[in-house]
């Protein structure tokens, strides 16, 4: 295949000249991306491209699997420049890559293609003589960038202040620059992430990529600001939005974030509720801390917590770390965890509750004679001193398994 000239031009005007010299001067195709392995700009090729490098030329970003290979290999902490090794089943041709640091912060990485995964000692020296011009280009247009996304996040912060005046004003300055609409239904996500290998920088870094690919493909207007223990996101729509589609969008957003987060990070996701315009989003704030915090505690929820479909979590999410304990279980429940037939009579209380006390349905669940259901529910009666045909007794024990939930998980990760 003849050469072939056909860049892209995401990156500034003075970085592309850079690149293209370097891939003139190695006649190699030259690709910077950002830390996340997005696109920034691209050379001409010389008949070397694969699947890979079209896909990202047609696109502006590479495929999900490609990025998780190249951020698998580690190359956000190499020292220096390395091979990436080729997979032919992703369409991915052997790449050079090196890191670009200014003042010892990522701030993207070179990649050059090698098919064969060698090049000359003259290649690695044009390369090595190029790489402080391009990454201080890099440096100034990321800082370019990040003056104005700096008072975005600010904006969006302000709106979420728990202070009525820094949220009236900060609505004010939102609507007169024009930054967002005031639509009748926001909807605020926050972001969590544990401790995680990686340096916070580049958890930044991989936030924001993620928040970025999201937010492409969605047709809310949406700000988001990353923090220090995550991230928040803003969406505006100008229509009603159900529980369902909250849902999707929430673990959409979930599954793009684990394309660039590391996953020692372990992301999850919490969602609020839809209010009404922006002077009322500091509630949906509120309720998607408490829906991440459910999302974080109870693994039934994937990691995806959505304040409208939490039911009773919705209440046991407000107490406490510090009270959220075994001492917090009801008595006649705690007595029949400690009882010798506890873990199965357990199960049986479980599946009775879940199924709304009828005995039939339970019994079909546990695959069990009802003759024996009614015994081991005489049996939780006796130790327990509660009546089954109680609705007060019935929500105690209901509530308490639910905390048990809870007290198991914490337990498991100390």
């Amino acid at each position: 295949m003849g050469e072939q000239r056909q860049r892209v031009r995401v990156g500034s005007d003075a970085l592309q000249d850079l690149v293209e010299t370097l891939a003139a001067r190695l006649r190699r195709a030259v690709v910077v991306d950002d830390p996340l392995v997005r696109l920034v700009c691209s050379s001409q090729h010389f008949g070397d491209e694969d699947a890979v490098r079209i896909r990202s030329l047609l696109q502006g970003r590479a495929p999900d699997d490609a990025i998780r290979h190249v951020l698998d290999q580690g190359v956000t902490r190499w020292p220096g420049p390395g091979f990436i090794a080729g997979r032919d089943d992703l369409g991915l041709r052997t790449r050079y890559c090196a890191p670009l640091r200014e003042r010892g912060h990522l701030v993207g990485l070179l990649m050059v293609v090698a098919p064969d995964g060698t090049l000359t000692e003259e290649e690695t020296t044009a390369i090595g003589q190029a790489l402080p011009a391009i990454t201080a280009q890099m440096y100034a247009d990321q800082l370019a960038a990040t003056a104005q996304e700096a008072a975005l996040q600010e904006c969006l912060l302000d709106l979420l202040d728990p202070h009525p005046a820094v949220r009236a004003s900060a609505r004010q300055r939102v609507l007169n620059g024009g930054l967002l609409p005031d639509t009748a239904h926001a909807v605020v996500s926050v972001v969590q992430l544990a401790p995680a290998a990686e340096p916070p920088g580049q958890t930044e870094v991989a936030l924001r990529g993620g928040l970025e690919q999201y937010g492409r493909t969605r047709s809310a207007t949406a700000i988001s600001a990353v923090t220090p223990e995550g991230a928040i996101l803003l969406e505006l729509h100008p229509r009603p939005v159900g529980e369902r589609d909250l849902a999707e969008h929430s673990a959409a957003l979930l599954k793009t974030l684990t394309t660039y987060v590391d996953p020692a990070a372990a992301p999850v996701v919490g969602t609020g509720g839809v209010q009404q315009g922006l002077a009322a989003a500091w509630i949906s704030h509120g309720q998607a801390l408490t829906a991440a915090r459910a999302a974080r505690r109870v693994p039934r929820l994937d990691g995806v917590g959505v304040w409208d479909a939490l039911g009773e979590y919705a209440v046991l999410m407000q107490v406490p770390d510090e009270a959220l304990g075994a001492p917090l279980l009801p008595r006649p429940l705690r007595d029949l965890l400690e009882s010798p037939v506890g873990r199965r009579l357990e199960d049986t209380l479980r599946c009775f509750l879940e199924h709304a006390g009828s005995v039939p349905r339970t019994a079909q669940a546990l695959g069990v004679h009802r003759t024996s259901l009614y015994y081991r529910l005489r049996q939780i009666q006796e130790i327990t001193g509660v009546d089954l045909d109680d609705g007060g007794d019935r929500l105690t024990l209901h509530l308490g398994l639910r905390i048990r939930d809870l007290v198991v998980l914490d337990a498991s990760t100390e």
